[in-house]
């Protein structure tokens, strides 16, 4: 995993709309790529990407894959962000 791969996932806006539709819980693959105007193929390349990064985890259930948000990963990366935030010394931003 590591900092660039996840920046490189965040990057791409399907992505980002994966994510967000797994703000609201577990999704099937299935569910999830009727969300989408792109081929089943092309989502499944988006999930691997992401999972590759660590923003998602997925689990079997019977012929059914699920997918969730791994929040752990989401929130260093908004530590690390809010690293870059501070006043200077004219108490700018």
């Amino acid at each position: 995993m590591g900092l660039q791969a996840t920046l490189r996932a965040l990057a791409d806006p399907t992505r980002r709309e994966i994510l967000e539709a797994l703000k609201g819980g577990s999704l099937s693959a299935g569910e999830i790529v009727g969300r989408f105007d792109i081929s089943g193929a092309a989502i499944s390349r988006h999930l691997s990407v992401l999972k590759e990064a660590g923003l998602i985890r997925d689990r079997r259930d019977g012929k059914y894959i699920f997918y969730e948000l791994n929040a752990s990963v989401l929130e260093e990366i908004m530590l690390w962000i809010s690293g870059f935030h501070g006043d200077d010394e004219k108490g700018e931003n």
